[in-house]
Parts: structure tokens; C-alpha cells; sequence
């Protein structure tokens, strides 16, 4: 079978089958029918996003009580297990450790989805905190582009190369665990939940340089501190009903679900069988697939680099305009391309258009605003709430798009492009622009919204909104 396979187009889907197949083979003396086989790649894929579930839901514990730099630490354990697991899957002839692996893979990204943007929102002084923030998606898409580099049949996408492929997912995690204690913790982190002043200080010095006065920003930290004391810890539970952050909660809420249901997996499930409708050979599409994965990484950087020139909305606004412009015209192309050679290659256009529309905009900047947002009293929930959403609809779609794909062809990208519309149509009327204030001013400026009265309307010196005190809440949920 392994023979055959190298003369074949080989895709991961046909090395892992064929490994299962092989495997059972081996136990029991038959293969596996193509029903088993379907449901257990089914169920090895599904894997992933479910661990992120997981690792979204566990992550306020941790980061309340290790700290964000103490929970990113703990978290390396997720990924460097299933690294040496899935690298010895084939010698140990165990295809049930890959399986494992990938849930506990899917546990290290949900953690990292949400801990590692709080670590560096906290970190980066506000007129640098979207390009920080954005490098949370930039290292992201370095990681795919590498993956996608280094899968390549001639480097390690064959049957003989795919455990080294899986087991070089702990480098990275590897590399974290030893260069991560030489970080500092969050200064935010220290002096609001930690109540270390001094601590905080010297983090602030050593993070803006001896010359900066760190006491503006130390008093910003005392401000959001008087309102946490105020507000009492949020729990999750607490959060969907607290009248203050009504409006952030569900603008976290749009934010990560558009991010996944504006079709970004769709388009990449798709693309081969684009990339092969106008000619492109099997064997040569994964080196398109390559060549969209540079452009994702260029615009994902371009993203980086003018956030803070331009601001969250715009580039939220204009990817997905792009995005849903794009689904639209893909359609068209779609249906006409059988009676219009030449539109085949307008498919390609169009996933590459909507490649830039969301590395823009829709991937890289809800990781920014989710932290903007929200002050440090609720965080934790809103991230929890924020990573169990992102996680929900990546399954939803997975799970879906195949059927809907199935059942109504090409129309299935108009579903995505009238998402994409109504998303951006939210952030248009309610996110408000972010770039270069606090988070006491972000939170203010949803206090209208909220119904929450400003103290300054009535005669007050602050601007901070009023709310009402909660009992202090010790958990997450």
C-alpha cells in the first residue's frame, strides 16, 4: 500500500487512512470498510477544535491563579506530549495516540488562543497595542506557512516523513518553555489581581525603559484596580448578565463568530478542487496551497504594521467587505465555469482576494479589540466566553460545510458572504474605534450604550461609568 501511495497524489488524509488501515489490518486481519474508515478520520479531525473547547474553558482558572506568563509555561505540557506521542504513533502501530494527541494539541491552542493575547495586551503600551496584539495572528500563519513548507511530499508529507512532521509541533513549544522565564509577568496582572505595586513598577521600567515615567501608567492601573474593587470578579455566569457589559460581551461575541462563520475553513477546504478545475496538476496544488499561504503571512503583516495608523474598524470593515465580495463572486464563477472555461480562473482570484480580505482584517484584529474592550476585572470570563465561541463555530463549520456543500453546491459561499455582511454591518453601527485610548475611555464609551450613567453628566471630575457593586467572585464560572 505505502508502494502504491508514492506514486499517487499523497495527501494527509490518504497517509493517515492509510496508517488506520494498515493498523487494523495488523489486529484483526481485515481492513476497515470506507463507512469506519470516514468516521474515524471524521472523528481524528473533529478532535482538534474540541480540545480548543476544552482549553478555552480552563483557561480562566489558570491565568487567575498562575498568572498569563505561569499559565503560557504550563500550557507547553499540551503541546510537547503530543508531539512525542504522535511522533512514536507509527513505531508503536497506535493510531488511537494520534487521536489523543489531537485533542491535547486542541487544549494547548485554546489556552494560547486566549492567554497569549491577554499576556501581550497587558504588556504593550497603548499606542503599540494593536501591532502587539496583531503578532498573536502574524506567529500564527508563520506556524501554517511553515507547516505547509515542511508537508510537502519531497520534504516530509509521505509515508515516511509524517511522524517527523507531527512530532516537530513541540519545537516551537519547546523553544517558548525555555526563552519564557527570562519574560516578565503581566504589570497589569501583578498590581490588580496580585496587589504587588512595586513589582509592577520595576516591570513597567524594564518593559518602556529607564527614561519613561511609569507613573501615568501606573495610575491608569490604580483606576482600573478602583473599578474592579468596585465591580467585584466577574464569573462567566455573573458576565452574561452584568447591565455595564452588556454590549461588549455580545461585540466579543459577533467578533469571534464572524471570524469563523465568514468561511475562511470553507475557502481552504475548497481550494484544491478550484485550484484542479481550471487544470492546476493534483500533484502542483500543493505548492499554490503554499504560495497562499505566503500571501496570508505578507497581508497578515501589512495588518500589523498599519493597525495603529489606521485603526481596528477600517480594517475590520474593508476585510470583510473584501471577504463577503469575494464569496459572491467565487459563485458566480463556480456556476458558470462549465459553460465558461476562462471563470475557472477567476475562482482562483477570488480565493486568493479573500485570503487578503480576512488576513486583514477579520483574523488578525478581533484578537486586539477582545482585549480592548474589556477591563481586567472581567477578562478572564470574557475570555473564556470569547475562546468557547471561537472553538463552537470552527466545529460548527467543519462539521457543516461539508453537507451544505453537498446539498447546494456553490450557493453555500453566498451564505458566507451574507454573514460576512452582517457582521461588518454590527461593527459598523456598535464597536467603536479603540486605536490609541485606555481601557477605562474604551469602556466609557459603551456606557451609553449600556444605559449606564456617566458621572461626568451629572457634575462629576471622572469619566468612569457608573456600576453596580457584585459580591466578589473567586471562580471563573
Amino acid at each position: 500500500m505505502e508502494a502504491f501511495l508514492d506514486q499517487k497524489l499523497i495527501t494527509v488524509e490518504l497517509i493517515f487512512k492509510s496508517f488506520y488501515n494498515e493498523t487494523h489490518f495488523e489486529r484483526y486481519g481485515t481492513y476497515m470498510d470506507e463507512t469506519s474508515l470516514l468516521l474515524l478520520w471524521s472523528c481524528t479531525v473533529s478532535m482538534f477544535p474540541l480540545g480548543g473547547l476544552v482549553g478555552s474553558l480552563i483557561v480562566g482558572p489558570m491565568v487567575n491563579k498562575w498568572g498569563r506568563k505561569g499559565t503560557l509555561l504550563i500550557n507547553n505540557v499540551f503541546a510537547i506530549t503530543p508531539a512525542i506521542l504522535m511522533g512514536v504513533s507509527k513505531v508503536a502501530r497506535a493510531f488511537e495516540l494520534i487521536i489523543l494527541s489531537r485533542v491535547l494539541v486542541g487544549i494547548c491552542a485554546g489556552v494560547s488562543y486566549s492567554a497569549l493575547p491577554m499576556y501581550l495586551g497587558e504588556l504593550a503600551p497603548k499606542n503599540l497595542r494593536g501591532t502587539l496584539g496583531t503578532m498573536t495572528e502574524v506567529f500564527v500563519i508563520i506556524g501554517v506557512l511553515l507547516a505547509q513548507i515542511f508537508s510537502l511530499q519531497a520534504i516530509l508529507g509521505n509515508t515516511t516523513g509524517w511522524p517527523i512532521l507531527l512530532a516537530l509541533t513541540g519545537v516551537p513549544a519547546l523553544i517558548q518553555l525555555l526563552s519564557l522565564p527570562f519574560f516578565p509577568e503581566s504589570p497589569r496582572y501583578t498590581l490588580i489581581e496580585k496587589g504587588d505595586e512595586e513589582t509592577a513598577r520595576q516591570v513597567l521600567r524594564r518593559l518602556r525603559g529607564s527614561n519613561y515615567d511609569v507613573e501615568a501608567e501606573m495610575e491608569e492601573m490604580r483606576e482600573e484596580e478602583r473599578k474592579e474593587q468596585a465591580e467585584g470578579r466577574l464569573s462567566v455566569l455573573n458576565l452574561f448578565t452584568f447591565r455595564p457589559l452588556r454590549w461588549q460581551l455580545i461585540s466579543i461575541i459577533v467578533l469571534m463568530a464572524g471570524q469563523q462563520l465568514s468561511g475562511i475553513n470553507a475557502i481552504n477546504y475548497y481550494a484544491d478542487v478550484i485550484y484542479t478545475s481550471v487544470g492546476v496538476d493534483p500533484t502542483q496544488s500543493q505548492y499554490v496551497t503554499v504560495g497562499s499561504g505566503v500571501i496570508n503571512l505578507v497581508m497578515t503583516i501589512v495588518s500589523a504594521v498599519v493597525v495603529e495608523r489606521l485603526g481596528r474598524r477600517i480594517l475590520l470593515l474593508s476585510g470583510y467587505g473584501i471577504c463577503g465580495l469575494a464569496c459572491v463572486v467565487l459563485t458566480v464563477a463556480l456556476l458558470l465555469q462549465s459553460t465558461v472555461p476562462e471563470l475557472s480562473y477567476l475562482g482562483i482570484v477570488c480565493v486568493f482576494a479573500y485570503i487578503v480580505g480576512h488576513s486583514i482584517g477579520p483574523s488578525p484584529v478581533p484578537s486586539v479589540v477582545r482585549t480592548e474592550i474589556i477591563l481586567q476585572s472581567s477578562r478572564t470570563a470574557a475570555f473564556t466566553v470569547d475562546g468557547a465561541v471561537h472553538w463552537f463555530t470552527n466545529f460548527i463549520v467543519g462539521l457543516a460545510f461539508p453537507s451544505i456543500q453537498a446539498a447546494i453546491g456553490a450557493y453555500s459561499f453566498l451564505i458566507f458572504a451574507a454573514l460576512c455582511l452582517l457582521t461588518a454591518v454590527y461593527i459598523f453601527v456598535i464597536i467603536p474605534e479603540t486605536k490609541g485610548k485606555t481601557f477605562v475611555e474604551i469602556n466609557c464609551a459603551f456606557a451609553k450604550r449600556n444605559g449606564v450613567e456617566l458621572p461626568e453628566e451629572k457634575g462629576g471630575a471622572t469619566a468612569e461609568p457608573h456600576t453596580p457593586s457584585l459580591p466578589d467572585q473567586q471562580t471563573s464560572f
